[in-house]
């Protein structure tokens, strides 16, 4: 199993106890909005869009919180200007990191995660250290209870779906990103439940830790995830399943 597969796994759990506290909804308000602003207003004709406003309603934000994004990110509304920024760099036994980060002030955000990376044993690298093993693919969770394995994967992968991993608790549909949505139509179609779908940056291979080293990533990451202007953040790192249960235990 690849090291994002249980990275995914973890964000997705996080960001349940995030849209408990209200987090998510910022970070969700702040993807429709530079959607809007890079793509234009329209969902059918702005993919970026369509998938963060799939995303914001099926952690049930109200349709006035959305419709007021989309307005002050296409100018119908005055708003805070924000810009779609990547950092990269390097976790503990050379993990590779990439962050995803929209904000109004670059000058703050990039003092702040790099702090993030020092406070953990790791460091901010130059722009194009780690994006290269990155590629953009569509993810998509589907709890195991009650998932019949076999129909999950020949619904999918009949719609296009590239693969079905197992994540652990879940499986993971990974798919192209023109392929993302028909193959999450085609799931929603069959009666199948997703728990997380969404567009990430998913690493090409995995570097294997353990240990404090593992831990030090784990921290690193979800540190980096809790940061507000944070959207998402992607690594290559891979662990064991038992080691990372231990670690959850913690």
């Amino acid at each position: 199993m690849s090291g994002h597969s249980k990275w995914s796994t973890i964000k997705h759990k996080k960001a349940a106890k995030d849209a408990r506290k209200g987090k998510l909804f910022t970070k969700l308000i702040k993807e429709i909005t530079i959607a809007a602003k890079l793509g234009g207003g329209d969902l059918n004709s702005n993919p970026r869009l369509r998938t963060a406003v799939t995303s914001a309603r099926a952690n049930s934000m109200p349709s006035d919180n959305i419709e007021r994004a989309i307005k002050k990110g296409t100018g119908e509304l005055e708003g805070v200007v924000y810009e779609d920024v990547h950092y990269e760099g390097y976790g503990p036994g050379g993990v590779a990191v990439l962050v995803v980060a929209l904000t109004d002030n670059r000058n703050r955000t990039v003092s702040e995660i790099r702090r993030v990376f020092t406070k953990h044993g790791g460091n901010l690298g130059e722009a194009g250290c780690v994006a290269w093993m990155f590629h953009k693919r569509g993810l998509l969770t589907v709890p195991k209870r009650g998932t019949d394995e076999e129909r999950l994967i020949d619904v999918a992968l009949e719609a296009g779906a590239d693969d079905v991993t197992d994540a652990g608790e879940a499986f993971e549909v990974t798919t192209s990103p023109e392929r993302f949505e028909p193959v999450k139509h085609a799931l929603e179609k069959a009666g199948l439940a997703i728990s997380a779908a969404d567009l990430s940056m998913v690493a090409q291979g995995t570097v294997n830790v353990s240990g404090g080293v593992a831990e030090q990533n784990l921290k690193l990451l979800e540190e980096l995830q809790d940061h507000d202007d944070v959207q998402d953040v992607a690594s290559n790192f891979d662990i064991s399943q038992e080691e990372l249960e231990r670690l959850s235990a913690a």
